[in-house]
């Protein structure tokens, strides 16, 4: 969740700068009767439902459609808030990262996987190796529970699922002393997280080339580690060469039941990204996020043709575009 100060004193500053504006969604016209059903009854009604709705008004069905567009829409984070929140993310894991890879550069484990296992479990904790544990495992605990108060998306049992086995990971492994394998398990996946958030920020900012650039460059990293790297060189490692170095142990199970289930969420997260970048080279550019909730962000399919033209008229070619770009491209995280 992003801190009171930082967002103030940096993230929203930085946002503005950029042309996003403070402002909250745009209001729905009161309305007692359009109200009840949307509290009572339902958020999206059917088309039986809007005929009804649109005798006893005497409005027409779009504009009953615009209103609870705009109706659910009230209640939804902002582009300057949903800005802020990945700014916070990508700052702490491009910072993790670095910290990450120039710890790893100078241990002998990241250069031979198979000193993870040497000399277990007599193996010293060093400060930095430490430092390191306690930021992720903080990190995802904010995580976990800054989820349950962020912007709400369809993946959000699959996240929630992901963050208890990460903080499983890494709670596990510090208690046993695997510290050596984690570390890299860490380093590997924040290599792609900083690059989705950059993704992210530059969509909200509406610079459309180099959300689809970084988006492009995300698909690689994330393919290349998460079912490449990961189960080729951790898994490996942790399934057969500790087996072969020290033996059987009574944590093999956990730990590698862990793992597995952690790849498992990497497959599903590979085919949604694969899903994204299928569209992105039909159609030119990337589109919405298959993982994001498009009645949980601040903006819809056609919010700026309503909020810019009455409420009966269409959208022009079917679509929602501003200043050339797509207005309901949004964007969740890894």
């Amino acid at each position: 969740m992003m801190k009171p100060r930082p967002k103030r004193f940096i993230a929203k500053p930085c946002a503005l700068r950029i042309g996003i504006e403070d402002s909250g969604p745009y209001q729905a016209q009161p309305n007692a009767i359009l109200e009840k059903v949307f509290i009572s009854i339902t958020k999206y009604p059917d088309k039986k439902r809007l005929e009804g709705l649109s005798k006893q008004l005497d409005w027409n069905v779009r504009k009953i459609q615009c209103w609870f567009r705009h109706r659910r829409n009230q209640d939804k984070p902002p582009t300057l808030t949903k800005f802020c929140e990945s700014m916070w993310r990508f700052t702490f894991y491009l910072c993790i990262f670095y910290y990450g890879i120039r710890f790893l550069w100078s241990s002998p484990w990241f250069w031979d996987i198979r000193q993870c296992w040497h000399n277990y479990p007599f193996q010293p904790l060093s400060s930095g190796l430490y430092y390191y544990y306690i930021m992720e495992l903080a990190f995802y605990w904010s995580l976990m529970f800054s989820q349950f108060t962020d912007i709400k998306r369809k993946d959000f049992l699959i996240m929630f699922v992901h963050h208890l086995v990460t903080i499983g990971l890494i709670s596990f492994s510090y208690i046993n002393n695997m510290v050596r394998v984690g570390t890299l398990i860490m380093c590997l996946h924040d290599v792609s997280d900083f690059l989705l958030e950059a993704a992210k920020l530059a969509n909200y900012a509406k610079y459309q080339r180099l959300c689809d650039t970084l988006f492009v460059i995300f698909s690689a990293v994330f393919m290349v580690t998460r079912l490449g790297i990961y189960p080729f060189w951790i898994l490996n490692t942790t399934l057969f060469e500790s087996w072969e170095i020290i033996g059987p142990y009574a944590s093999w199970w956990l730990l590698n039941g862990l793992l597995l289930t952690l790849q498992v969420l990497h497959v599903i997260w590979s085919y949604l990204i694969a899903r994204i970048a299928l569209k992105a080279l039909i159609r030119g550019k990337v589109s919405k996020d298959d993982r994001s909730d498009v009645e949980s962000s601040s903006e819809e399919e056609d919010v700026t043709t309503c909020t810019k033209s009455p409420c009966d008229s269409s959208s022009r070619n079917g679509a929602n575009r501003v200043n050339g770009h797509m207005g309901g491209s949004y964007w969740a995280e890894e």
